[in-house]
């Protein structure tokens, strides 16, 4: 085949760059293989690194050497996982002759262990600890577009942007951190054709989960530095932990601090009412009442007023899961969501905002279309009636149990439309 990048000069247009690749994608398959059309995710990842300036004769740089790598390493987050990486993937990845490799947010390698023949074959293209595999800096990479969009990639052979990476197959999950949701790496398998395979990207996103729960282990989401917390979902009465004190509190007190840990700036008495309350004819000195009671309750120094306002941080497991969302964390923000908020409340600002936090988390769990997540969700109390998990669910694991149940909700869905619906219609 004609070489599709002799044409193009180093400065060429980044638009050429991907019309040419493309190009050759189509055409670069082995013989009497039918060339299938470039994937969108591969597609978008050709752009930016078009857009970046990278060369398709490009190399990685060495970014961190010797004592800085060693020292970058050792206070890395991922070094505590790097145990269960090498239990789960390292027998793999010797015996496969592939690499096992984790990068952080920046795309840096960090650790690549293996099989030695597949190492050395790897530092001929610098695929080394310390070399930068962004994809602004190598282009269409699994580690580098991993991080780069926030979820699981596998890219194979002539997607990649870099010719000297094409012999390769890679996947890689990205991790975060269970607590803050922030993106801390990727974990990533690269080796040859044996790779080539969805397995293998089920198989690294299973092991980025597991990396995930580990650390929710040895860091858990609780307040910083022994701050007062507030838990509130999956249960009907929120409970205050604060100054080693553990208090259950009344539904109406749960509500009050729900709303005053979502709004730090206060709440005045009239919104408190309105948030508060579907009767509107409710008195502002009932309120006042509730609030003295609340305020005997946390002690003094917690509750201020004018308005109404917490007077130090209160971290909320609500907070925990709105920001691992947020990040694109879905894993560990449904690790964190124990329930709906306050199930049991009618106030008409609890109400919306268990909707909200509720629908956000569903919608990212249709989205990334991960069965087991799904299923997590569908197999809880709150999600055995969710058509539209169960839907997902069946299509990503059509399994007979699965259509089974889908079915069952789509006959009860039928028989109460069809109920409702007025006689002749």
């Amino acid at each position: 085949m004609t070489d599709p990048w002799v044409a193009l000069e180093p400065g060429a247009d980044p638009a050429e760059r991907v019309r040419v690749l493309h190009r050759a994608h189509e055409t670069f398959t082995e013989a009497g293989t039918v060339p299938r059309p470039v994937r969108g995710v591969v597609a978008d990842s050709w752009r930016r690194s078009a857009r970046a300036g990278v060369h398709p004769d490009g190399t990685a740089d060495i970014e961190l050497t010797d004592s800085d790598l060693g020292a970058f390493r050792a206070e890395h987050p991922l070094a505590h996982v790097m145990p269960l990486f090498r239990e789960l993937m390292g027998t793999f990845a010797s015996d496969g002759r592939h690499l096992l490799a984790v990068c952080d947010a920046h795309g840096r390698l960090l650790w690549v262990e293996g099989h030695p023949s597949t190492l050395r074959q790897a530092g001929r293209m610098n695929f080394v600890p310390g070399a930068r595999w962004a994809e602004s800096a190598v282009g269409t990479n699994a580690p580098g577009t991993a991080v780069a969009v926030g979820r699981p990639v596998q890219v194979f052979a002539a997607e990649h942007f870099v010719r000297r990476v094409q012999p390769w197959t890679c996947a890689a999950a990205p991790v975060h951190d269970p607590r803050t949701g922030r993106l801390l790496g990727a974990v990533d398998i690269t080796g040859g054709d044996g790779l080539a395979h969805p397995h293998s990207l089920g198989f690294v996103q299973a092991v980025a989960r597991a990396a995930e729960s580990q650390l929710a282990l040895l860091a858990p989401g609780r307040p910083a530095a022994g701050g007062p917390g507030l838990t509130a979902l999956g249960r009907d009465r929120a409970v205050l932990t604060a100054d080693g004190r553990r208090i259950r509190l009344s539904r109406r007190h749960s509500e009050i601090l729900v709303l005053l840990a979502r709004y730090p700036d206060g709440l005045t008495g009239d919104e408190l009412l309105c948030a508060l309350y579907e009767d509107e004819s409710v008195p502002p000195v009932t309120l006042r009442a509730e609030l003295a009671r609340l305020r005997q309750v946390l002690g003094p120094g917690l509750l201020a007023s004018r308005p109404y306002r917490l007077a130090a941080p209160l971290e909320s497991d609500i907070a925990v899961v709105e920001r691992r969302l947020a990040a694109g964390a879905v894993t560990t923000a449904l690790a964190a969501y124990t329930g709906p908020l306050l199930p049991a409340s009618r106030a008409p600002a609890v109400v919306r905002l268990r909707h909200r936090l509720a629908d956000g988390l569903r919608a990212a769990l249709i989205a990334r279309s991960d069965a087991d997540l799904l299923a997590d969700w569908a197999h809880a109390p709150w999600g055995e009636e969710d058509l539209d998990v169960w839907r997902a669910l069946a299509a990503s694991r059509p399994t007979a149990s699965n259509r089974a149940r889908l079915a069952a909700l789509e006959a009860e869905l039928a028989a109460s439309d069809g109920w409702a619906r007025p006689e002749g219609r």
